[in-house]
């Protein structure tokens, strides 16, 4: 569900997260809208917003792991992670992660990849959620789920910054509930 439709309809901060995401187009394929939170982390009251609403929503909720998606979901999650009391678990791309890890494919909208995580990062029955920057077709967090899920974690929410107007109204991601800040803006001047 989009923030706005969950107690959040007309809060400035949301609008100011918004309007500190630029698009660019054709990036990294032609076609593709893509989606630059950099812009974001450079307005400091919009990434302070941004993790704010994540602590606001997480921090009563037993909340005992952030996973974060490589990349731009380690931006975000050791930020909530620290806030609410809970370790962050980083999933990585392949081969980045020594020692004994687990994986999972995934199917991107340009592509193919694969995250991989420790297979001694989170306990049975601890309590996660899963931040990442942008939801697009969901394949992404349904791999970081399937991950979670196979070391017996309870995925309690997914939670990203931007959802793509197709994920509207889709207020689960393989059985999670999934929360999401923003639409992304621009998309009408380029397409």
């Amino acid at each position: 569900m989009f923030a706005a439709e969950n107690g959040l309809k007309g809060d400035p901060r949301l609008e100011a997260i918004s309007g500190a995401i630029r698009v660019v187009p054709n990036f990294p394929k032609k076609g593709i809208m893509f989606q630059d939170i950099t812009t974001l982390l450079l307005d400091h009251k919009a990434f302070k917003h941004t993790i704010d609403i994540f602590v606001d929503r997480y921090k009563d909720m037993q909340i005992s792991v952030v996973a974060g998606v490589e990349a731009r979901g380690f931006m975000f999650g050791p930020s909530i992670a620290l806030a609410i009391g809970a370790k962050f678990v980083p999933l990585r791309k392949p081969g980045k992660l020594p020692g004994k890890v687990i994986s999972e494919s995934y199917e991107l909208e340009y592509g193919h990849d694969r995250l991989e995580m420790h297979v001694d990062a989170v306990e049975p029955l601890e309590r996660v959620i899963i931040i990442d920057d942008l939801v697009a077709t969901g394949g992404t967090l349904s791999a970081a789920i399937s991950l979670m899920e196979s070391q017996g974690a309870e995925v309690v929410e997914c939670a990203c910054v931007i959802g793509l107007p197709e994920v509207k109204g889709q207020h689960k991601l393989k059985g999670k509930p999934l929360y999401v800040l923003v639409e992304p803006s621009g998309l009408d001047e380029f397409c």
